[in-house]
């Protein structure tokens, strides 16, 4: 049996409005957990009761993704001078930092280091774009070599006389 659809009015009893916006907030904190985890997105939830109480879910840092949000619907000036704060400051610097340590790890992962973290999913991936490069890395060398071999031919024609 599925659900019926609930017809969206407004509760009237207080206890059971109550327990449907705990329900449905956990719900919702749920399904904005597994968005970010299964999609990677960067995932930032605030809720308030009817009490005025907070509820909150973020993937990142919530003050990050909310700079990150201002800055995309242009509201990143927080002063009329337009000077950045130090937190919008911080904020970049840590984003900078984690994608340095990204890419560093990426880094080590393809020089065949630090694989103890990675399950078979990820070395799958690894070994596929390893695969790739090294392709073609021996395709630019086969480029190179012919067009070597080829000024050596063309060389050797013209230093014998006709």
């Amino acid at each position: 049996m599925g659900r019926g659809k609930v017809e969206l009015k407004r509760i009237e009893n207080p206890s059971s409005r109550q327990a449907t916006f705990s329900k449905r907030r956990n719900g919702l904190l749920k399904k904005a957990f597994e968005l970010s985890i299964l999609c990677d997105a960067e995932v930032a939830l605030l809720v308030f009761s009817p009490s005025g109480k907070a509820f909150q879910f973020s993937s990142h840092e919530m003050d990050r993704t909310i700079a990150r949000y201002k800055s995309e619907v242009g509201l990143s000036q927080s002063n009329s001078q337009g000077l950045r704060t130090m937190e919008d400051w911080r904020t970049e610097m840590e984003d900078m930092k984690r994608t340095i340590e990204t890419l560093e790890a990426k880094q080590k992962h393809f020089a065949g280091e630090d694989l103890t973290m990675l399950g078979m999913k990820e070395l799958k991936q690894l070994e596929r774009q390893l695969r790739t490069g090294v392709e073609r890395v021996r395709s630019k060398m086969r480029r190179i070599l012919s067009q070597h071999i080829n000024f050596l031919k063309k060389r050797v024609r013209d230093s014998i006389p006709n």
